[in-house]
C-alpha cells in the first residue's frame, strides 16, 4: 500500500463546491489503495483578507500575533475538508501544525521547519484514516504558532512527504503543470512532462510562481518526487519534478532526438527593485561590509554590478532586491552609508528581471548571444546581467517584461509558435 501526500492551494478549496470536489479527488486516490495525507491552504483569498484587516487596525503588529491571526485560515479549511470526507464515508481527521508535529525555528512570518514529529499523523494513517493537515504553520520552541511565509503550504506538504517516506507528493493547483513560460503571457507555452529539481528551483527563484523556491529546495534535499497537477483536471499527470528530467517538454526536445533542450523555461519577476550606492571607497572589505549587513537583516540580494570611478578611487555598486525588502534596505543603507563614507543612494522600482533557465545550457555556447539578440530585436535595453551554469538573467524596464518573455519564447521554443494556442484559466498561478 503506497503512502501519498497531496496538497491543495487556496483556489482549490475556495468555496463549498470546490471543497466537495477536492474531497472527491482525495477519495479517488484513497480508493486506489493508497494511504493519504493532505495539506490544505486557507480558502480562496482568506489570508489576504486577514492581512488587510490587520493593516486597517495596526501599523506594525507583533510577529507573534500576526502569525496567530494568519494561521486561522488553514484552521478553517482543514476541518471543513475532513468533515466532508467523513460524510462521504471516508474516515478523516484534521490536525493543525502543532498537532501534526511541525516544529519551526523561533522566527515569525517566515520560519523554517526544523523537524516533524510524525507519530500522531502515522497513528491516524495506521487506523485507516485520511489525515488533513493545515499548511503554512508549525509551533516553535516557545509554544507559539509560527508561519512559514510565501509558499508555506507547498513546503509543509513536501516536508511531510519526506518525513513520512511517502511514495510521492502531488501539488494540486489551478494549473496542469509547469510551462515553458507563463501561459497568460505566451498562449502557446509548452507544458513540460518533467523537469529537474535544479531547473525548477531556478525558475521559482526568477519569477515562476508554480512552486516556491523553499518548497523545491526541501524536495531536493529529501529526494521527494513532486507532481504539479490541476485540481480541476485530476486525470492529467501534470509535470514531474525530480532529480532527473529529459528536458524535452511535451513537444519534444530542441536539437533533435536524444538531446536535452537548452532552455527549459522563461520567467519574469516584476517585483524587483534596483538600488545603487555611489562613491563607495575602492578598498578591501567594503563590499563584505555592505552585503554582510544586508544578509544579517535577512535581505536577499540578487543581481550585483560594480563600476569603477577612475577619478576618485571609488566605486558605484548597484544591486537588486525584492520590492518587499525596499524600505528595510533603504533604512539599512542609510545606517551603513556614514560608516562606509559613500555617496548618495538611488533606487528604481519600474524594473523587471527576465530569465532563461535550463540544464542544457551547460557547455553549450551561443545561448547568451541568442538571448541578447532576441531582446535586441524586440528593442529591449539591458540594465544588468547575471549568469550561472543554467541561468541567464537580465534587468530591463518593467513595462517591457511581457514583450521580453514572448521574444525569448519565440527564440528558444520556435516550434511552439506553430501550435494552437492553449486556453488558460485566467486564475492561472504561474
Amino acid at each position: 500500500m503506497s503512502l501519498v501526500v497531496l496538497k491543495f492551494g487556496g483556489t482549490s478549496v475556495g468555496n463549498a463546491e470546490k471543497i466537495r470536489h477536492v474531497a472527491r479527488v482525495i477519495a479517488d486516490v484513497a480508493e486506489q489503495g493508497n494511504r493519504v495525507a493532505a495539506i490544505v491552504s486557507a480558502m480562496g483569498k482568506t489570508t489576504d483578507g486577514l492581512v488587510e484587516l490587520a493593516g486597517e487596525l495596526v501599523e506594525n503588529p507583533s510577529g507573534r500575533e500576526y502569525d496567530a491571526l494568519l494561521a486561522t485560515g488553514e484552521m478553517v479549511s482543514a476541518p471543513l475538508l475532513a468533515m466532508t470526507l467523513t460524510s462521504m464515508g471516508y474516515p478523516a481527521v484534521s490536525l493543525n501544525g502543532q498537532q501534526a508535529g511541525f516544529v519551526t525555528e523561533d522566527l515569525h512570518n517566515r520560519a523554517r521547519i526544523l523537524e516533524i514529529n510524525t507519530g500522531r499523523v502515522q497513528h491516524h494513517l495506521d487506523k485507516g484514516e485520511i489525515v488533513i493537515v493545515t499548511g503554512f504553520q508549525g509551533i516553535n520552541s516557545k509554544g507559539d504558532i509560527a508561519t512559514l511565509g510565501r509558499g508555506g503550504s507547498d513546503t509543509s506538504a513536501i516536508a511531510l512527504a519526506g518525513a513520512l517516506g511517502a511514495d510521492r507528493c502531488d501539488i494540486y493547483t489551478d494549473v496542469d503543470g509547469v510551462y515553458s513560460a507563463d501561459p497568460r503571457v505566451v498562449p502557446e507555452a509548452v507544458r513540460q512532462d518533467d523537469i529537474t529539481y535544479i531547473e525548477m528551483l531556478e525558475l521559482a527563484r526568477v519569477g515562476a510562481k508554480v512552486l516556491h523556491p523553499r518548497a523545491v529546495e526541501t524536495a531536493r534535499n529529501a529526494n521527494v518526487r513532486i507532481r504539479v497537477r490541476s485540481t480541476f483536471d485530476p486525470d492529467n499527470p501534470g509535470t514531474l519534478v525530480s532529480t532527473y528530467g529529459t528536458g524535452g517538454g511535451s513537444e519534444g526536445g530542441q536539437g533533435g532526438e536524444g538531446q536535452s533542450r537548452a532552455v527549459s523555461g522563461i520567467a519574469a519577476d516584476k517585483k524587483q527593485v534596483e538600488l545603487a550606492m555611489t562613491h563607495v571607497p575602492d578598498q578591501p572589505g567594503i563590499a563584505a561590509q555592505l552585503f554582510g549587513a544586508l544578509a544579517s537583516n535577512n535581505i536577499s540580494v540578487d543581481m550585483i554590478i560594480q563600476s569603477v570611478r577612475q577619478d576618485d578611487n571609488t566605486n558605484d555598486i548597484a544591486f537588486t532586491v525584492d520590492q518587499t525588502d525596499l524600505q528595510d534596505t533603504l533604512t539599512l543603507l542609510e545606517k551603513v552609508k556614514a560608516d562606509m563614507g559613500s555617496g548618495e543612494i538611488y533606487y528604481e522600482t519600474d524594473v523587471a528581471k527576465v530569465s532563461i533557465v535550463g540544464v542544457g545550457m551547460i557547455d553549450r555556447p551561443g545561448i547568451a548571444a541568442d538571448m541578447f539578440k532576441a531582446l535586441a530585436q524586440a528593442n529591449i535595453n539591458l540594465k544588468m546581467i547575471s549568469t550561472s551554469e543554467i541561468k541567464i538573467s537580465c534587468l530591463i524596464d518593467q513595462a517591457q517584461a511581457d514583450d521580453a518573455v514572448r521574444a525569448l519564447h519565440r527564440q528558444f521554443f520556435p516550434e511552439a509558435a506553430n501550435d494552437e494556442p492553449k486556453l488558460v484559466d485566467a486564475k492561472v498561478g504561474y
